[in-house]
């Protein structure tokens, strides 16, 4: 989807879906000690934001500027500082380490998706964990809600792949108000780097 589409999705005033935090990320992140956090395509910036009230110090890139605004909003009435980042994931490079980098329901075709997942790879420190989730390739003919093509959905076994560097802690399908999910979530123990 073009970032047109996705800042006509946006743009109205209310919060496309909640200004509350995805339920998955706050049952992956309680058990990680706040340090460095990158989400990356934070929509409207609701994850981002929990992140930061729970002391991490966020990095938050989406190519959407309308829903950015919105994620900045949601920030200042939160008393929480984020730093947004304008960007196409395909060109950002996101630096690092990172202790903590969050990947939530990207809808990209898997060889798109591929990139952006070895960049988040890349940009974790040693010790750091990477946390995808997204509508699951079942959720089309199983599941509720959620893009009906299958090229940007995936399983857990698809990204397990595409993160060979780290070690997988968590890969399963998980339901979620009728819609099935691929969770993946992936550790660096060393600094490890698959050669380009």
């Amino acid at each position: 989807m073009t970032r047109g589409h996705w800042d006509d999705k946006y743009a109205g005033s209310d919060y496309l879906w909640s200004t509350e935090p995805n339920r998955f990320l706050v049952a992956e992140a309680e058990s990680l000690a706040p340090g460095r956090a990158l989400d990356l395509a934070c929509g409207e910036g609701r994850n981002a934001v929990w992140l930061a009230q729970k002391g991490w110090r966020v990095t938050a890139v989406d190519f959407s500027p309308v829903a950015l605004a919105k994620a900045e909003r949601l920030a200042q009435s939160r008393n929480v500082d984020v730093e947004w980042i304008a960007a196409d994931l395909l060109e950002y490079e996101p630096g690092g380490p990172f202790d903590f980098v969050v990947v939530l329901y990207l809808q990209l075709p898997a060889d798109e998706r591929r990139l952006v997942l070895r960049q988040a790879a890349d940009a974790l420190c040693a010790g750091g964990t990477v946390l995808v989730c997204g509508h699951d390739l079942t959720n089309l003919t199983e599941g509720h809600g959620g893009p009906t093509r299958a090229e940007v959905l995936f399983t857990p076994d698809d990204i397990v792949k595409e993160l060979p560097a780290l070690t997988v802690e968590r890969a399963e399908r998980v339901v979620r108000d009728g819609a099935i999910d691929a969770l993946v979530r992936a550790t660096r123990r060393h600094d490890s780097r698959v050669p380009a």
